[in-house]
């Protein structure tokens, strides 16, 4: 019970990251992969791309396809709307972490 608790929370965390990294610049999936690694998050492609795709389809990020060394890889970058919700998370967690600091 606590690791879906905790497994539901840290959810949100990621697509925060997510659109942080895809305001500085497009990412591909297993960089996105790695980069979450670095942060302790344990996160599969199997559970990665679905919240990508969730949130391309909300209007969060754009994809585009560019081909690398011959195979085509798929770049996420920010959308203006991924850039307004990403600025009330900021404040949101801002708040949040004022509050619950101590």
């Amino acid at each position: 019970m606590k690791d879906k608790i905790l497994r539901k929370l840290f959810l949100g965390f990621i697509q925060i990251h997510i659109l942080y990294h895809a305001k500085k610049e497009p990412f591909f999936g297993s960089w996105m992969i790695k980069e979450l690694e670095s942060h302790d998050y344990e996160i599969s492609p199997g559970t990665l791309y679905p919240i990508l795709h969730s949130m391309e389809a909300n209007g969060l990020l754009k994809k585009e396809e560019r081909v690398v060394n011959g195979k085509v890889r798929k770049y996420y970058s920010i959308t203006d709307k991924g850039c307004l919700v990403l600025e009330k998370s900021k404040q949101k967690a801002f708040e949040l972490f004022k509050e619950i600091k101590d």
